[in-house]
């Protein structure tokens, strides 16, 4: 709390100098963006079509001379770890499917992050005066 004898008035401040009702408007802002930007997240999860963890490689049967190739699908899933042949014309189909999984992991771990954040500045402004 600042005082100014000549003004004849307080001003909370809050840590890093920022006057609490300044604070509490930039609060009430970035809690509608995070709101926003939770509702565009759900609409974007909601887009995701088929989806699978893993990685694909290519193998091959000689490594040596490079030949007999194929590809692997590997992934650990529910503590266990697999491994399934992936079919030549199925490669383009399952890269797909590999990055809407990550797509989907990047996303859902934005909205958390975004919903601790949210709920941290509730508690805060339930808090201040």
């Amino acid at each position: 709390m600042l005082y100014f004898p000549k003004r004849k008035y307080k001003i909370n401040l809050l840590k890093g100098g920022t006057p609490a009702r300044a604070w509490g408007q930039m609060t009430h802002k970035r809690l509608d963006a995070i709101l926003n930007r939770i509702h565009q997240i759900k609409a974007e999860l909601a887009a995701i079509d088929d989806m699978r963890p893993g990685s694909l490689t290519r193998q091959y049967k000689d490594p040596e001379n490079q030949s007999g190739a194929y590809y692997q699908l590997s992934y650990t899933r529910q503590m266990k770890s697999r491994t399934d042949y992936v079919a030549r014309e199925n490669v383009r189909e399952v890269r797909g499917e590999i990055a809407n999984y990550k797509r989907f992991k990047a996303l859902t771990a934005e909205w958390v992050d975004l919903s601790i954040e949210r709920s941290r500045l509730k508690m805060k402004l339930a808090r201040s005066p």
